[in-house]
């Protein structure tokens, strides 16, 4: 089993180190997201280790359909396939139960997909989750799980919440089982357990109290950024973490924007992961600590100045703005690919400020000092 060391609580802010079997990983931490075994924007594992990343996060869902778990499994497991040494977590499919709501059918024994690439059916259940993942060798496995609209009906939250929890006990069987075979790719593989209840105060309670007593190896907090605003998902985040164990890792589903990240982290949270850095970088949004800026705009035409001057990231160390918005404007692959860098690169290292600011006892004055300066550029490109 993993080990969780928490080394300093700043009001609820956590400052920690997570020991696993393919390294150690401090938080608070932000995953890279790795969906396919990469980074969109042609991003190497290289590139992963010049700009500092801890962990990556991969898709069992995509994995399996795309190129297939087993065939991951025959080749070494998905840290030799994809040549990462450090430690990556494997979502268990259940969002895609979410997000491919047309394409599903939720029984209790598990759900029925459709696959987005041919059509073809697909039944994934707990077992089934966790063999894929077992089959990948991640180094953290996510529990299988459904993830409802935030804003659904009562009745139905509470039936959902009631059926992930059977899914999570029959999950951490599995996982048991699985880590004792003799051809297990990973025989410590960890398992996370996934809060859920919507924006349902007492169903979330319930459900946090339930999950701790499974003494697992971490804890998610998941069904947020799915529809509610972000002051109700702060509440819930309020209301939820205190009921999770303070000495486990905590991590925040899918979230999210630098502003996400700094709330959530004085609510308790130190394991994030989000697509925007990749996403918004793709499309020449870049992540400065004065802002986001859009290197699209005809502003950045004749800047030869770094998209963020000081920074260290492969970018900013050799290109310009204008550079960057010429080659962004010719849809060559160099441009986003620079972006995309640039905002794993900030992201990773925005994580780093907030441990030092936890470790220094000063994170309240952080948080409040670095939500007022990412408004800077918002009012100079107006």
């Amino acid at each position: 089993m993993a080990e969780y060391i928490l080394h300093k609580v700043d009001g609820r802010a956590k400052r920690g180190t997570f020991k696993t079997v393919h390294g150690d990983i401090e938080t608070p931490v932000f995953m890279n997201v790795a969906t396919v075994g990469a980074i969109k924007g042609a991003v190497s594992t290289d590139d992963l280790h010049q700009i500092d990343t801890q962990v990556v996060l991969s898709n069992t869902y995509h994995l399996h359909v795309r190129t297939g778990d087993e065939t991951i499994k025959e080749l070494g497991g998905l840290h030799k396939f994809m040549v990462w040494d450090k430690p990556i977590l494997t979502d268990s499919g259940g969002f895609q139960v979410f997000s491919l709501a047309d394409l599903r059918k939720i029984k209790e024994e598990g759900v029925t997909f459709r696959s987005h690439i041919d059509g073809h059916k697909i039944f994934m259940g707990p077992e089934e989750s966790m063999q894929i993942q077992s089959n990948l060798g991640s180094t953290i496995a996510m529990a299988f799980d459904e993830c409802p609209n935030a804003l659904a009906e009562y009745d139905y939250v509470k039936n959902s919440v009631a059926r992930t929890y059977r899914w999570l006990v029959r999950c951490k069987k599995k996982m048991a089982e699985l880590n004792a075979r003799e051809d297990t790719v990973n025989k410590n593989q960890c398992l996370f357990g996934i809060n859920q209840g919507a924006i349902y105060e007492d169903l979330r309670i319930e459900n946090a109290r339930r999950i701790s007593e499974l003494d697992l190896d971490g804890y998610a907090v998941g069904g947020l950024a799915v529809g509610e605003s972000h002051e109700q998902m702060y509440h819930i985040l309020d209301v939820v973490v205190p009921y999770l164990p303070q000495n486990k890792p905590t991590y925040l589903m899918g979230v999210g924007t630098p502003q996400n990240i700094l709330e959530a982290v004085d609510r308790g949270i130190d394991f994030f992961d989000c697509v925007y850095p990749s996403r918004n970088g793709r499309h020449g949004h870049v992540y400065t600590n004065k802002g986001k800026r859009n290197l699209f705009n005809a502003r950045y035409e004749k800047d030869m100045r770094p998209i963020e001057e000081g920074c260290h990231c492969p970018a900013c160390r050799t290109y310009s703005r204008a550079y960057i918005h010429h080659l962004l404007k010719a849809k060559e692959m160099l441009g986003l690919r620079l972006c995309v860098l640039h905002n794993l690169y900030f992201y990773n290292h925005l994580m780093e400020q907030i441990r030092n600011a936890i470790d220094a006892g000063e994170y309240a004055t952080f948080k409040k000092n670095k939500l007022d300066e990412l408004q800077e550029v918002s009012r100079e490109e107006k």
